[in-house]
Order: C-alpha cells, then sequence, then structure tokens
C-alpha cells in the first residue's frame, strides 16, 4: 500500500494546484451577495454563453431580466430554462439584432414604452474575428455589432437610464484593445485589405473609448458606465478563430489552456461584479480586468480620440448631436441623444445575406 502514497500525494498536489492556478486567473466568483428585487436589468446577447449565466445571476437576485437577442427561438428557450432553475418568472425575451438599426430602435422603443425603468444595461453580445461581412446598414460586422449597436442602443435609452438613476451601465470590451488602433479613415474596412484580427481589436478599443466618454457626459446624473475584459471563456464566440482545429493544439495545447479558461458562469462573474456590487457604488469610466481596476492601454485614455468617435459614431447612425454639453433651452428636458436621422452609410448590398448567416450572442 505504501507504494502508492507518493504517486497518490503527487498527483493529489499537482491536482489541488491546478484548482489553485485556475482560481486565481480565472479570478474566482462575485462575493456580493446584493439582491435587485424591483430593478429592471437590460442584457444583450443574453441566449449563450457569459450573457445568458449573466441573466441567470441576476434572475437569482430577483431581477426583472430583458434579454434581448437576434434568434428568438433560442432566446425564449434560455429564458424559460431560466425562469425554472431561478424561480423568476420575470425574465422576458425580446427581439434585437445589433446588426440592424432599424432592429435596435424598434427595441429601444419598446423598452421605453412597457419598462417603468432601466437600472441595469449590460452591454454583452458581440462577435469575434468574423469573415468581412456588413451589417444590414452596411458597417463592418466587428465595428457595427460591438460597438455601434451598442453606442446606438445606450444612447437611445439614455433618457429612461437617467430617470431610474441611480443605475449602471457595463461594456463587456477585451483584453484585445491593447492592440487596437482606430482607423478614422477607413473604420469599415472598405479601402484597405480586411484583417479579421484587427477589426476585432479596433471594436473592443472602441468599446474602452465609448466608455470613458460616455462617463464623462453622465457625470452628475446618478448614471455610471465602466468596461470590464472577463477574461478568457470557453464559448462560443471564438468559433471563427480556428482555434484547436490542428491535432497538435487539440491534444497537447488543449490541457494547459483548459487551465486558463472559465466556465460561462466563471466568465458572467466579472459582469455579475459590475452589476450589483456594493463597493463599486459611483464608481464611472473606469476599465476592469476580470474583478480588478486597472488602466487600459494608452491609446483608450486619448480623450481626443474618444471624444471623435463619438463624433463619428453619432454620424454614422444617425444621431443627432448630444444636447448635454449644451445648456438646456427653457422647457426642455429630453437629451438630444435619442432623435435619430438617416445614417450616412447607404446599405451594402450583400448586407442582409451576411447578417442573417451570423449568430450574434
Amino acid at each position: 500500500m505504501s507504494k502508492y502514497i507518493l504517486p497518490v500525494s503527487v498527483f493529489g498536489t499537482a491536482f489541488g494546484c491546478a484548482v489553485l492556478l485556475k482560481n486565481h486567473v480565472t479570478g474566482g466568483k462575485c462575493k456580493s451577495k446584493a439582491t435587485i428585487h424591483g430593478k429592471t436589468v437590460v442584457i444583450t446577447g443574453a441566449n449563450t454563453g457569459i450573457g445568458k449565466e449573466t441573466a441567470r445571476e441576476l434572475a437569482k437576485r430577483g431581477g426583472r431580466i430583458i434579454m434581448g437577442c437576434r434568434d428568438m427561438e433560442k432566446c425564449e428557450a434560455a429564458a424559460k430554462e431560466i425562469r425554472g432553475k431561478t424561480l423568476n418568472p420575470h425574465v422576458y425575451a425580446c427581439k434585437l439584432d445589433l446588426a440592424s438599426l432599424k432592429s435596435i430602435r424598434q427595441f429601444a422603443e419598446r423598452i421605453k414604452k412597457e419598462e417603468n425603468r432601466v437600472d441595469i444595461l449590460i452591454n454583452n453580445a458581440g462577435v469575434m474575428r468574423c469573415p468581412a461581412w456588413k451589417t444590414e446598414d452596411g458597417f463592418d460586422m466587428q465595428f457595427g455589432v460591438n460597438h455601434l449597436g451598442h453606442f446606438f442602443l445606450t444612447n437611445l435609452l439614455l433618457d429612461k437610464l437617467k430617470e431610474s438613476a441611480p443605475c449602471r451601465v457595463i461594456n463587456l470590451t477585451s483584453l484585445a484593445h491593447i492592440v487596437g488602433k482606430m482607423d478614422f479613415e477607413d473604420l469599415n474596412w472598405e479601402n484597405k485589405k480586411f484583417d479579421t484580427k484587427q477589426a476585432y481589436c479596433q471594436s473592443k478599443l472602441a468599446n474602452v473609448l465609448f466608455t470613458r466618454e460616455l462617463a464623462k457626459r453622465l457625470q452628475g446624473t446618478g448614471v455610471t458606465v465602466n468596461a470590464v475584459h472577463p477574461g478568457i471563456v470557453a464559448t462560443d464566440l471564438g468559433r471563427h478563430t480556428g482555434l484547436h482545429q490542428s491535432q497538435f493544439s487539440s491534444s497537447v495545447l488543449s490541457p494547459f489552456f483548459s487551465l486558463l479558461v472559465k466556465t460561462p458562469e466563471l466568465g458572467a462573474q466579472p459582469s455579475l461584479f459590475l452589476a450589483v456590487s456594493e463597493e463599486i457604488e459611483g464608481v464611472t469610466g473606469r476599465y476592469y480586468d476580470v474583478m480588478t481596476e486597472k488602466e487600459p492601454a494608452p491609446q483608450a485614455l486619448d480623450d481626443e480620440v474618444a471624444l471623435r468617435l463619438w463624433e463619428v459614431s453619432s454620424r454614422l447612425v444617425g444621431l443627432k448631436e448630444d444636447c448635454q454639453s449644451q445648456p438646456e433651452s427653457e422647457g426642455s428636458n429630453q437629451s438630444c441623444a435619442a432623435e435619430t436621422h438617416k445614417p450616412s452609410l447607404q446599405t451594402a448590398p450583400a448586407a442582409a445575406a451576411s447578417a442573417s448567416a451570423l449568430e450574434i450572442h
């Protein structure tokens, strides 16, 4: 029997160290026990992955959950599952295609009409390193969905958010923003060779820049906005990357990769932390790496670039210039952000076909 003691001890020690390492790397679970009874949460891309787990966690805490998804069949199934597991009947599926400005506008109008308040907005949906697809309105798919779609939605809901203050906006970004670059001469990859990796990194940098500029514009309103990199999470988001498609990566790298990769449940913890944690109440304009506040890349701290991105984005999605930096005229207490005009980009010929081939989560 004694001959088994050493190998069993070594295995046990190695396993224990692996568990501790994974827990450290993945960041663990949100420690806040806060409940959100009476609060309404809007989550984009909530039918799978991080979004679904975030919806489930917040439903467990008593929130009214609005799940905005493109695929309504999957969204309805996810909402039904969450209602069953949490015994919270207030979990709803709602049509939202972030690759369509029309769909975003319809979703926002429904929220403003049917919901008394919006306490938490989680801009979770995203696409990663997909081919050179275009949105319904002719934008690069990654820039259009990851940034412009959420930029437009958030602006359309600003008045509702301010009325519900104090409330929180959470923008999911990525560590990939550190190599991102805003090419204002060709944001939609129309004049240069398409690079799916750079397109993704640009969209993630845009998330951080948008967060910082929006936080400045919302000072004093009671609405906070922060960006978060959730870590490396095992979801369908990376299905276009080709990772682990070779025999070498599948057999040799997978065991090491699994130590660093989170389950969707753990991947949802940073969003949950920013949504409910008492310790960040009033904190705004920050970037979080999992659940630790960190300084983003230098290019994400450029205020001039952030302002220029806001102005360009406003023009692309058809928003009139925001009024918040201007004195309010007598009798006017509404933000100009929700007023729209025709976008400056025309719909690309293959846009509808490209958008329909994409599953956004």
